[in-house]
């Protein structure tokens, strides 16, 4: 205990001493720190706070040192976490790489891989996006067509892919291929490539909310060097199960938003804006009050479960079926948090441009919407709850 209390003094004090002010208030969605061969960064300081947090390896606090991690134990790991909470300190990155591939390339890749990419994700050199989804091929993954042929000393890659996130912003893509025709599990092969390849085109797809973080993804005669398969050929369905659940665990995550609200400043004080407040500075309406300390009950409960799963995992005992559980839930839970928020908006949820509305209200609008696609990303509900069905509750099919 001696040694974990040291280590939260050290880390508190490196912390005050090196985030910066800004980056310990609520984020605007255009400074996301997604890093990148070509990342903008329209607050500086978002920058000083990645390369900050990269040089201790705190962006991927428990992975390896070796590997540019910060080599951090369980119990180190929640301190950070406490520590970054208490300053409300900002993320410093947000990555594909750090949430789902990473853990794979732990676990799947060879050495000269991991020292290839891990580094650079941990220091946010380079951004992931992820070939998966297919036109003819979503919830049925497996059933994927983007053929890889081996041409000798490369692989020629041909295909498409559907709602690749941010793939026209991406360096790099993680990708399903086919390798072998013959067989549907059997013939699928993991394999990493720069986006900037000759073949290469991503198109956006504009969405309801009017933005477009999905992506069309062509592939036309994509040369591939071969030291860049994980694992080995037709084996890439292990792989990519593996990392779906990572995937599902970070959509789940966006349920743990529990009273958030952006820039209105939290679910509480949005309240007491709109609704005003009563006699003893609660939220005026009881009915809201309510509904606001269910959905923090809720989000909190979602929490210590999440925290109770991790570490029931780290002792073997965890179920790999339980990501669809919490990808559901998370699911369900991010969406009726913007439910909630549209309420305590009223007709200012109504906006979608024009003076009458302020930026932060036109936000949780479109947040709103976006949250509808949780449903289907990473594993539709229904699929989810297919698994938890079969896998958990060993129901017949």
């Amino acid at each position: 205990m001696d040694a974990l209390e040291t280590f939260r003094q050290e880390t508190r004090e490196w912390l005050e001493a090196n985030c910066p002010p800004s980056m310990r208030t609520p984020m605007p969605e255009e400074e996301s720190p997604w890093g990148g061969r070509n990342a903008q960064w329209p607050n500086p300081d978002s920058k000083k706070w990645l390369d900050a947090m990269a040089s201790r390896g705190w962006t991927a606090p428990t992975w390896p040192m070796i590997y540019g991690g910060g080599g951090l134990n369980k119990d180190e790991a929640r301190i950070l976490q406490q520590e970054l909470g208490r300053i409300k300190a900002r993320p410093a990155l947000t990555s594909f790489g750090i949430w789902m591939l990473g853990p794979a390339l732990l676990e799947y890749a060879n050495e000269e891989q991991k020292l290839e990419h891990l580094p650079k994700i941990v220091r946010g050199e380079i951004r992931w996006c992820q070939g998966y989804s297919e036109p003819g091929a979503g919830s049925d993954l497996a059933g994927l067509q983007t053929k890889c042929e081996d041409k000798g000393d490369h692989y020629l890659v041909n295909g498409q892919k559907i709602w690749t996130s941010y793939a026209d912003k991406a360096d790099w893509i993680f990708c399903l291929v086919r390798t072998d025709t013959s067989k549907k599990h059997d013939g699928i092969s993991f394999l990493l490539f720069d986006m900037a390849s000759e073949g290469v085109e991503a198109r956006p797809i504009t969405m309801i909310s009017g933005a477009s973080p999905f992506c069309e993804t062509f592939f036309t005669d994509v040369k591939v060097p071969k030291e860049n398969l994980v694992g080995e050929l037709n084996k890439g369905w292990t792989i990519a199960k593996r990392l779906l659940q990572h995937e599902r665990d970070m959509i789940s995550g966006m349920g743990l938003g529990g009273g958030s609200a952006g820039g209105l400043g939290g679910l509480e004080k949005a309240a007491k804006d709109y609704y005003g407040t009563d006699g003893e500075g609660r939220v005026a309406s009881p009915a809201l009050r309510e509904r606001i300390a269910q959905q923090k009950m809720d989000g909190r409960a979602f929490s210590l479960t999440l925290a109770r799963s991790m570490q029931e995992a780290k002792a073997g005992q965890g179920s790999g079926a339980a990501s669809s559980i919490f990808k559901y839930y998370g699911t369900e839970l991010n969406k009726r948090r913007y439910e909630l928020l549209l309420d305590v908006l009223g007709t200012q949820a109504l906006g979608w441009e024009g003076d009458g509305f302020k930026q932060d209200e036109l936000d949780v609008t479109r947040s709103w919407l976006r949250s509808k696609g949780n449903s289907i990303e990473g594993g539709t509900s229904e699929v989810q709850l297919n698994v938890v069905a079969k896998r958990v509750l060993g129901l017949p099919d």
